[in-house]
């Protein structure tokens, strides 16, 4: 049956050719900026940085420029200078303009296309200096070049002044001073911290190269001129984790125009730490040549293990990809022509050419520090099955077959030191943990008579135990920190400072206990759990909430996210490996209760505990999941690149059995 008239839209609005908008000059990136630099945030607003260092990176790379220079200024703005060739001032045959007035103000415009200028070049799309230009509030270009020193200013991605020669000079290169327009940026305070990062991976990629960094703002001042290639910048960003082996495995190798450059380390930490670069620009989301790393390490280490019968009598154990990269460090450089990226933030190689080469070279080279040194290949391989027997059991800190045993011991100092530092502003830092939901779903478990005593064990600032005032008659607390006992204090009746392994009262002190994702941060989880069973009266109730995995397959890809948050994180619980520590200190399961909670994982890591570069890695993580979490893990990755989480919540209800 057709439409009628009536059953048609009324027409909303005229389309046809006058509906159509050109914009005109950069205003299309003024207009979507995070399409161009990735975030109107601190991450967009020192891209720009970044492609201005980039491009002196590039004058480096071609045998013309010695020093870079970024300085941050007072009144807010940034100046990068370096002493390449300079940018070409003649005027452009095409538009009858200065060549740098043309690079300035037209997006896909540049001398690295055809790659004569740069064989090596980070850019490649024409689009760098140009949305620069568009995002600042005001730029000002100085050359010097061919005896002279000329100057061109621009506002907001327009000329502003014309190419004005200001006489002779007998320097070499460019500067570029701009401010960041508040009015299309989010973000526009320069972090110095960020600057150097990236101005270290610089000067380390690039031994010829010195590099400045000085802060009007504060007096910092640094020069950075590192010798010692990769092997040195492994050993610079290596962390605090003890290695497996002293040396980096320094890797390298040459087809045609690809050039690998790698070192690689393994310790006895959880976390993967992998620094990438493509041209010196880092590839914070890898790529094929990070592809082509992982692939190479696992075959290796699999054929080694195969081969000595390391895998027999594990009931069948197969090493993956994801126990290889448990406690890998490593530095990764390419240089290549034309590489392809995801986009002109640069995130992610896409050159597939590169994935084979690099794949094919680490195999090669590993394979052959293996046979040169057959101890260096044992300590690899057991660390790496030891990562498998702890995925396998999901009991991730347990460490039975480490090459080192090594006695644990709990040195309550970091704990104090770590909450103290995150108490002096609880719900700034962790206003996550007040879900009124799952407070609601551990309070309706609760069944103690109304004038029962209360233990709310490891308190923090009391919010768990605070949930349960009207159903008891006395709301106890204990936290391991004055600062955590101040805060609580605030919401129970009394706070005690002490450890949950030695708890500081009598036996049978208490009706119910209640505690929400502690055990998890705790080495011997089993002994806090006994002192819990202990302080309890026969009959009494222990509420304890814990976040657990879906299933096997995301046990570890929770591990390594949840470690990269909280460097405390002693181990990831499955349900069922909770659920047999909770019954083996003798209690018996009333309930349990499964909570599903949907987070920002955005707002769940932004606290002092999470390291900027540990944030990435979690965000990484997420964009990164394999098929098999992808399938029993729900997640949502929204297209500014936020992400929010499902998380299971499990909530059990035990008794300790009446005399």
């Amino acid at each position: 049956m057709g439409a009628t008239e009536t059953d048609r839209p009324a027409p909303v609005a005229r389309y046809d050719a006058s509906s159509i908008t050109i914009l005109s000059g950069l205003d299309a990136v003024r207009r979507t900026p995070s399409m161009y630099v990735g975030s109107t945030g601190p991450e967009g607003l020192h891209h720009l940085v970044s492609e201005l260092i980039d491009n002196a990176v590039d004058e480096s790379e071609a045998g013309y420029c010695r020093n870079l220079s970024v300085v941050l200024r007072g009144d807010g703005s940034c100046v990068v200078t370096d002493d390449g060739r300079g940018i070409p001032v003649d005027i452009h045959p095409a538009t009858g303009r200065p060549a740098c007035e043309v690079l300035l103000t037209t997006l896909h415009s540049g001398g690295k296309f055809a790659g004569g200028s740069y064989a090596n070049s980070a850019g490649l799309h024409g689009v760098g200096l140009s949305c620069v230009n568009a995002l600042a509030e005001w730029l000002e270009l100085d050359v010097w070049r061919d005896g002279r020193h000329l100057r061109q200013s621009f506002a907001r991605g327009r000329q502003a002044s014309e190419l004005t020669d200001l006489g002779p000079s007998d320097r070499c290169g460019t500067s570029i001073a701009f401010k960041p327009d508040a009015t299309v940026l989010d973000a526009v305070e320069f972090s110095a911290d960020v600057l150097v990062n990236r101005l270290e991976e610089v000067a380390f990629l690039h031994p010829a190269l010195t590099v400045e960094m000085r802060d009007e703002r504060t007096g910092r001042h640094v020069t950075l001129n590192h010798s010692g290639g990769v092997a040195a910048f492994l050993a610079h960003r290596g962390g605090a984790a003890t290695p497996v082996h002293e040396q980096p495995i320094v890797i390298s190798g040459q087809s045609g125009s690809l050039v690998l450059e790698a070192a690689v380390r393994w310790t006895d930490g959880y976390t993967e730490d992998v620094w990438s670069f493509v041209n010196t620009v880092r590839t914070e989301q890898g790529g094929a040549h990070i592809d082509g790393l992982r692939a190479a390490l696992a075959t290796v280490i699999n054929r080694h293990a195969t081969t000595n019968g390391l895998l027999e009598g594990l009931n069948r154990e197969k090493i993956t990809t994801t126990d290889v990269l448990e406690g890998l460090t490593a530095v990764v450089a390419i240089r290549m022509a034309h590489p392809k990226f995801d986009g002109q933030t640069k995130r992610r190689l896409q050159s597939p050419e590169v994935g084979s080469f690099v794949q094919e070279t680490v195999q090669d080279g590993l394979q052959g520090q293996f046979d040169a040194d057959p101890e260096l290949a044992q300590r690899i391989v057991q660390r790496v099955l030891d990562a498998s027997r702890a995925r396998l059991a999901a009991r991730l800190a347990t460490r039975t077959a480490r090459v080192r045993q090594r006695k644990i011991e709990i040195d309550y100092s970091v704990y104090q030191k770590q909450f103290g530092i995150r108490s002096k502003n609880w719900h700034d830092s962790c206003s996550w943990l007040a879900d009124d939901g799952l407070l609601a779903q551990h309070a309706a478990l609760c069944d103690v008579p109304e004038n029962a005593r209360m233990l709310d064990v490891c308190c923090g600032s009391g919010v768990v135990g605070g949930a349960f005032r009207g159903k008891v008659g006395e709301m106890i607390g204990l936290d391991i920190t004055p600062e955590m006992v101040s805060l609580a204090s605030t919401r129970l009746d009394k706070v005690f400072q002490g450890t949950v392994y030695d708890l500081p009262f009598e036996d049978a002190s208490f009706d119910l206990v209640v505690n929400r994702e502690v055990l998890h941060l705790l080495p011997r989880p089993e002994v806090p759990v006994a002192e819990i069973f202990r302080v309890l009266r026969p009959g009494g109730q222990f509420i304890v909430g814990q976040i657990v995995p879906y299933a096997d397959e995301d046990a570890f890809w929770m591990f390594r996210i949840f470690k990269k948050k909280q460097p405390l994180l002693f181990q990831m619980f499955r349900e069922e490996d909770f659920r047999r520590l909770l019954l083996g200190a003798g209690f018996t399961l009333d309930k349990m209760e499964e909570y599903f909670l949907w987070e920002s994982i955005d707002k769940w890591i932004d606290t002092h505990e999470t390291t900027p570069e540990h944030r990435q890695q979690i965000y990484r993580l997420f964009y990164d999941a394999p098929p098999e979490v992808r399938a029993v893990h729900p997640f949502e990755v929204a297209a500014d690149g936020s992400v929010r989480d499902r998380w299971r919540w499990c909530v059990y209800s035990l008794r300790k059995p009446a005399q």
